[in-house]
C-alpha cells in the first residue's frame, strides 16, 4: 500500500474536524456513540439529522462512483473521513449499512441492486440491520435454520434471528438463511434483502446488562419471521451459494477504523484525567509506570491505525473489482482480534489506574469521567464474540492468512 496520498489530504481532514466540532456541541449528555445512546429517542433523533446531513455533504459515499450516488473521490478521502468521525464519536454512519450491504452490493451485486439500494444509503435515509445468528447458530453461522422457500418470484421466510443491533429502527435487512433442506451447512445458504416493514416481521427488544443500568430502550432485538415474503431479485448472489457472500461481508466489517478513533479519543480524556488528578501530592501523570502504561495503549493505537487503513485499502480494491474477496480474510480477520485485545487492554488500564472510584456509575457526583470506564467494563467483553469470535478470527487467520492445515 502508499501511504503518500494520505499526507495530501490535511486541509481536508480540516473540513472534517471543524465539521465535526461544531456538530458534536449539540450531542446529548455523556455522549459515546454507544448502543446504549442510540437506544435513547434524542440519541436516535440526533443520529439520524447528523446522517441526513452528511449525506448531503455526500461525505458518507465519498471513494462510490458518481452513478450510485457517491462523489468518486480517492479510497484516501474517504478513509480520512473515517478517521476524524471515529475521533469525534460522530453518529450518522449506519455501520450495517456504509460498512457492510453497500461494498457488499458494489463488489457482488447486479446492476439493478446498486441502483436501487446504493443511492439511499449514500443520502443518509435508510438504515438496515444485520440478520444472521439464531438461538442455535452464533459463532457456527453456517448452522443457520431460518428457511426461505421459493414461491415464484418469491421467497417465504419462516424462523428467529437474535442478537439484531438495532432492527427497531432499522428499515432493511440484509439476512442470511437456508434454501436447501439437501445440501447442509455453508452450502443451501442464500444471502437475502427485504424490508423490515414487511407483514410477518416481529421485532422484541432484548436487554442487556448495560442497557438495564442506564434505563435505556434496548438496543438489541429478536426478530420473528412469519410467512415474509422477499422478492427473488434481491437476492444477492445465486441461490445456495450465499456462504461466499456473506464471508465477503463479514470482511468488510472488520477494518476497525472506528473502533480505533474511540479509543483514541478516549485515551486523550484518561491523559487529562491523570494531569488534574493528584496522588501523594503529585499528578497521576507523573507516575513513571501510569506513563508507560498509557504511552502502550498510544502505540498500539498508531500500530492498529496503520494496520486497519491497509485494511481498508483492500476492502476497496475487492469493491472496485480488482482483488478478490479471499484476499481480505486474514487482513480483517487479524484486525478484528487486534484491536478487540487493545480495547480490552485500555479499558482494564482505566478502571486500574481508577481504582475503585472507576466502577461508580454516573449517576454518582464521585464518579470520574461521568461512569465511562464502569460503562466500557460492563461491554468489553462482547466483542470476543461478536461479528466473530476471537477464536474464528485466529482460525482465519491460520487457514487462509499462513495456509496451515484444519485439523
Amino acid at each position: 500500500m502508499d501511504f503518500e496520498p494520505i499526507a495530501g489530504t490535511e486541509e481536508l481532514r480540516k473540513e472534517f474536524e471543524d465539521f465535526f466540532k461544531e456538530v458534536m456541541k449539540d450531542a446529548p449528555p455523556g455522549w459515546e456513540n454507544s448502543p446504549d445512546d442510540l437506544a435513547t429517542d434524542e440519541g436516535w433523533a440526533f443520529h439520524r439529522r447528523v446522517a441526513r446531513e452528511l449525506g448531503k455533504r455526500g461525505w458518507l459515499s465519498l471513494a462510490w462512483p458518481k452513478k450510485y450516488g457517491g462523489l468518486g473521490k480517492s479510497i484516501f478521502e474517504q478513509l480520512t473521513f473515517n478517521e476524524v468521525r471515529a475521533y469525534y464519536r460522530a453518529p450518522g454512519v449506519d455501520g450495517f449499512g456504509m460498512a457492510m450491504v453497500a461494498p457488499t452490493l458494489l463488489a457482488m451485486g447486479t446492476e439493478e441492486q446498486r441502483e436501487e439500494f446504493l443511492p439511499p444509503i449514500a443520502r443518509g435515509e435508510v438504515t438496515w440491520a444485520q440478520l444472521w445468528s439464531e438461538p442455535e447458530a452464533g459463532s457456527d453461522l453456517a448452522n443457520v435454520q431460518t428457511m426461505a422457500v421459493r414461491d415464484g418470484d418469491y421467497y417465504i421466510l419462516n424462523g428467529q434471528k437474535v442478537w439484531t443491533t438495532g432492527a427497531h429502527n432499522a428499515d432493511w435487512a440484509f439476512a442470511v438463511v437456508r434454501t436447501s433442506k439437501e445440501l447442509t451447512r455453508s452450502r443451501g445458504l442464500s444471502f437475502l434483502l427485504f424490508d423490515l416493514k414487511s407483514p410477518g416481521v416481529e421485532i422484541r427488544p432484548l436487554p442487556t446488562m448495560s442497557s438495564h443500568s442506564r434505563k435505556v430502550e434496548a438496543y438489541f432485538n429478536e426478530v420473528f419471521l412469519d410467512d415474509v415474503r422477499v422478492l427473488v431479485k434481491n437476492r444477492v448472489g445465486e441461490e445456495n451459494q450465499g456462504w461466499a457472500i456473506t464471508r465477503a461481508t463479514m470482511n468488510f466489517e472488520r477494518s476497525g477504523l472506528a473502533g480505533l478513533g474511540g479509543i483514541r479519543h478516549s485515551l486523550d480524556e484518561l491523559i487529562d484525567f491523570c494531569k488534574e488528578t493528584r496522588w501523594r501530592g503529585k499528578p497521576l501523570s507523573e507516575d513513571p509506570l501510569i506513563r508507560y502504561r498509557l504511552a502502550e495503549i498510544a502505540v498500539g493505537i498508531t500500530a492498529g491505525q496503520a494496520t486497519a487503513r491497509h485494511v481498508l485499502w483492500g476492502q476497496h480494491r475487492v469493491e472496485m473489482g480488482e482483488a478478490p474477496a479471499m484476499e481480505m480474510v486474514p487482513r480483517a480477520s487479524s484486525m478484528k482480534y487486534y484491536q478487540t485485545e487493545l480495547d480490552q487492554r485500555f479499558v482494564y488500564l482505566g478502571c486500574q489506574i481508577m481504582g475503585l472510584y472507576g466502577q461508580l456509575k454516573r449517576e454518582s457526583k464521585w464518579a470520574p469521567m461521568a461512569g465511562k470506564f464502569e460503562r466500557l467494563y460492563q461491554s468489553a467483553p462482547g466483542p470476543n464474540i461478536y461479528a466473530g469470535s476471537t477464536e474464528i478470527q485466529k482460525n482465519l487467520v491460520a487457514w487462509i492468512g499462513l495456509g496451515l492445515p484444519r485439523t
